[in-house]
């Protein structure tokens, strides 16, 4: 089936099924209703009838009990009244016998027969037609029946009250829009109720008018919007057949500004860039390799590794054609691959982009872990493993350190796997070739000579900021980190303290034990400030034997404990060197910014001032800088003095009312 007899019949189904299934539903709900409107009529009917039956039999009651409660001389005269006034028809006076229906002697004034009636009591059928209803009442010897004669008058009563037609009958219940009352109680007379049919004839003619005319206008339009549709699109399939041969300066005819139009109208535009790109990708493909080459100076120049990463992906993404890619470093420690950047992947993949940093996968499984485990490169088609991208087709190839060998002459070492660089599904569903995994590996080496340039800075750096012998800080990052706390302490309105420590007499130590014995008491009192400060605190070695401590958001008591702790770390257990026990012990100057300085330099030298103050105490102890005025006799002040337990070091006097941190 050709396209537009796809068309038309795909319209003539979604329009015509929704009319068709909506007049049969229409015609059964009409039924229905129909149906249930008569059954509720007839209800009504049966109830209405039922209730003036009965209240017909409790009026012949009423006057079968008036007569016989009078004196026997009086009967036939109050017989005689109730039918005048219309309560009864009929009412014979009699003795009682032994059968119910005997005819006893009428009073005067009643002249009709009991023949054919029912009793409103208890129903029997009768011999002949049913003429009457009757009810009974004895007094003593004298039985009392009243009866009202069942004639037109009567039922057209009961039609009229119940709104349906009323009449007597025996045969079999019918069925259909009647509905048949069985003599009971209260009810003796057979009766059968029917109603006029409720048939919307006018509507059942219009349904199939309406239906042969909405099945007519589809099928004009069906035919229009099919015609209107495909011939387009057939200009369109006869102008990509001639692009696909070849011919790129072919045009399709743009009929209407519609959605096809719109289409025919791109597919120009298409062809025109298309020519554009062909005649660009012929001019440069040989300056594709003069590219890389600047690439990778580029890259070799700076320190930023998440760029320089980003930078070798969208240019591998650009020079293969590929619609995704991922970067991943292997973390030695861990066992694992650590993502570093991506570039593709938010739409296909479940992991969002901010989440890709957390992204761990485990060396040596999937695609991925086994490129990073074997250094191989892999390409291939299908799904991943579930925790790597989902596509359909890939390449990887590891991301490697370049080999230096350590003597010249030398032939250079297996390169260190770094990471992995891998790209998804290339544009158009072409596979990856051959081309695509050496241009990649390109990528990947300058991507290796990067990330192990970075690395070497980084490493560099960090020794240049570090102390060897210790493991601390140096005293080129003291005075950076100590400018830039003191910042933050301003700018939040917080406080800094900085506690500077010296050993005492270590020159006693070197003479003694040696240089190289000195050299282990500085490592170890170093390890042993690392243990005792929180994860926020910084430990310099400003030089030689002295130490410079960093407590953010702390004051002077706080940092007059964390002084006590420090000297107690190195006074209770002497440090062993070879066996042999060394005591040591600190002095330690104390000072708080703001209070004793108004910058960074103040600050420090509050706290030298404030350690050859405990070194003048006999050493062994801390003192707290004084605020940064003047004293009442007009001297400087320095240090607090005199306010020092010796003993223990504690400082006696109050604490300071300023903002206190526990530690």
């Amino acid at each position: 089936m050709t396209l537009r007899g796809r068309l038309t019949t795909a319209f003539l189904v979604v329009v015509l099924g929704p009319v068709l299934l909506g007049s049969i539903f229409v015609a059964l709900t009409v039924a229905t209703v129909s149906r249930d409107r008569t059954a509720e009529r007839l209800d009504h009917a049966a109830t209405t009838v039922r209730t003036g039956m009965a209240a017909a039999c409790r009026q012949l009651q009423a006057a079968a009990d008036a007569v016989a409660v009078v004196p026997p001389e009086q009967r036939a005269a109050v017989a005689s009244q109730l039918i005048t006034r219309g309560l009864a028809t009929d009412i014979n006076i009699g003795e009682t016998g032994p059968s119910p229906r005997a005819a006893p002697p009428r009073p005067s004034g009643v002249t009709n027969e009991l023949d054919g009636w029912r009793d409103c009591s208890a129903p029997a059928p009768a011999a002949g037609p049913v003429t009457a209803i009757a009810a009974r009442a004895v007094s003593g010897e004298i039985t009392v029946t009243a009866a009202r004669t069942v004639d037109a008058a009567f039922l057209d009563r009961l039609a009229s009250a119940g709104r349906a037609d009323v009449a007597l009958t025996t045969d079999e219940r019918p069925g259909g829009e009647h509905r048949r009352l069985d003599a009971e109680a209260g009810q003796p007379l057979p009766l059968t109720l029917s109603v006029p049919p409720n048939r919307p004839t006018f509507l059942y003619a219009v349904l199939p008018a309406v239906v042969l005319a909405a099945a007519l206008a589809a099928v004009l339009v069906a035919r229009w919007l099919a015609r209107s549709t495909t011939r387009p699109l057939g200009d369109l399939a006869w102008a990509a057949d001639r692009v696909a041969d070849g011919e790129l300066d072919t045009r399709v005819p743009i009929p209407h500004p519609d959605e096809l139009g719109r289409l025919a109208a791109t597919f120009n535009r298409m062809t025109r860039e298309l020519q554009a790109y062909v005649q660009a990708l012929t001019a440069s493909r040989d300056q594709l390799r003069g590219h890389l080459a600047i690439l990778g100076e580029t890259l070799s120049s700076t320190h930023d590794l998440h760029r320089i990463l980003q930078v070798i992906l969208r240019t591998a993404l650009a020079a293969t054609g590929a619609r995704a890619g991922l970067v991943l470093l292997i973390d030695q420690p861990a066992g694992q691959l650590v993502a570093q950047c991506g570039v593709g992947l938010a739409g296909a993949w479940d992991v969002p982009d901010g989440d890709l940093p957390k992204l761990r996968l485990p060396i040596g499984e999937g695609v991925l872990g086994s490129v990073a485990a074997t250094g191989e490169p892999r390409r291939g088609q299908g799904e991943l493993a579930s925790a790597e991208p989902p596509c359909l087709t890939y390449v990887a190839v590891p991301i490697c350190a370049p080999g230096v060998p350590e003597e010249p002459g030398d032939p250079p070492p297996v390169p260190e796997t770094l990471g992995v660089l891998a790209l998804y599904d290339r544009v158009g569903g072409d596979t990856f070739d051959d081309s695509d995994l050496h241009t990649l590996r390109t990528f990947a080496g300058q991507a290796g000579v990067a990330v192990h340039n970075v690395r070497l800075h980084e490493e560099a750096q960090r020794l240049s900021l570090t102390d060897p012998l210790t493991g601390l800080w140096n005293y080129r990052y003291l005075r950076e980190s100590l400018r830039r706390e003191v910042e933050r302490a301003s700018r939040f309105g917080r406080m800094l303290t900085v506690l500077v420590l010296d050993l005492d007499h270590f020159k006693d130590v070197n003479d003694t034990y040696g240089h190289a014995a000195g050299d282990a008491v500085l490592g170890e009192f170093a390890r042993r400030i690392r243990i005792g400060l929180r994860e926020v605190d910084v430990a310099f070695r400003q030089g030689g034997e002295e130490f410079v401590v960093l407590l953010p958001e702390t004051d002077g008591y706080g940092g007059a404990i964390v002084a006590e702790r420090l000297g107690a770390a190195v006074r209770d257990r002497p440090i062993a060197v070879d066996g042999i026990q060394i005591p040591v012990t600190v002095s330690v100057g104390v000072a708080v910014y703001p209070e004793h300085g108004e910058n960074s330099p103040q600050v420090l030298a509050a706290a030298d001032r404030a350690l050859y103050a405990a070194k003048k105490a006999g050493r062994d102890t801390y003192r707290l800088a004084e605020p940064a005025d003047v004293t009442e006799s007009g001297a400087p002040a320095s240090v607090h003095e005199g306010d020092f337990d010796p003993t223990t070091a504690v400082p006696s006097a109050p604490r300071p009312p300023q903002h206190r941190r526990g530690r």
